[in-house]
């Protein structure tokens, strides 16, 4: 199955539309039926020397953040080994709602939104962070723009971790049938657009800058999806 990359709904319609509220809680339960939090905490514990953060925040970034929710439970998940972050939320909508963000503050995380193009974002001059992390973003962009994006997020952080849709015939089947757990007609085009725009074997560690600095690990995760991480070494 050849990667193809088509516009998905979603990413027009205007925040308030209906069927965009409809599809974003969707995409909610999606996330957690794919265990897309567990994957990104469970790496990014791996990943992570979480002593070297007790005494000072972690400074984290997620590219393409949406709502925030995502974040939110990986932020629940580091609460129970006592880390905090400074945490930037980077979409071109800025749709993280005040009760998010204050749940984010009972955590001890700190939060502010980015709403700017990702490239745009990762063209400035700001001061490096930790943690880099995307989850189902990175499939949005054809391979010439991601691997600038990549190229780009390399000179920005330590550590790049992203959960994307695996492009396999049995995550092509499960899109095909998320109208049985009452998913609406956005989040049911985007999610058979998304699976053709997916990731297999090691399509993303072609597509990062080639540095030996960098130890690099890709590898499918779940039923559903793939998981790559690019650690800089120490």
């Amino acid at each position: 199955m050849h990667r193809v990359v088509e516009p998905e709904l979603l990413d027009d319609l205007p925040p308030a539309d209906l069927r965009a509220v409809g599809s974003r809680a969707d995409l909610q339960r999606l996330n957690i039926i794919m265990g897309h939090a567990g994957i990104l905490s469970r790496a990014f514990r791996r990943q992570m020397e979480v002593n070297a953060f007790r005494s000072r925040p972690l400074r984290l970034v997620e590219l393409g953040a949406g709502d925030g929710t995502f974040l939110l439970r990986l932020a629940h998940c580091s609460a129970a080994i006592g880390l905090t972050a400074e945490a930037t939320l980077l979409d071109r909508q800025n749709l993280v709602s005040t009760e998010t963000r204050r749940a984010f503050v009972v955590l001890n995380w700190s939060v502010e939104s980015a709403t700017t193009d990702v490239f745009a974002w990762l063209k400035q001059s700001a001061p490096p962070v930790e943690v880099m992390l995307a989850n189902l973003f990175l499939h949005h962009f054809p391979d010439e723009l991601l691997a600038d994006l990549l190229r780009m997020a390399s000179a920005r952080t330590n550590l790049f971790i992203a959960c994307e849709p695996r492009r396999s015939s049995l995550a092509l089947a499960a899109s095909r049938s998320i109208r049985f757990i009452g998913c609406n007609d956005i989040t049911r085009h985007d999610a058979v657009r998304s699976v053709r725009a997916g990731f297999l074997g090691r399509e993303l560690s072609a597509l990062w800058p080639v540095d030996s600095e960098w130890q690099l690990s890709e590898q499918p995760a779940g039923l559903f999806s793939h998981c790559f991480i690019a650690k800089r070494h120490a």
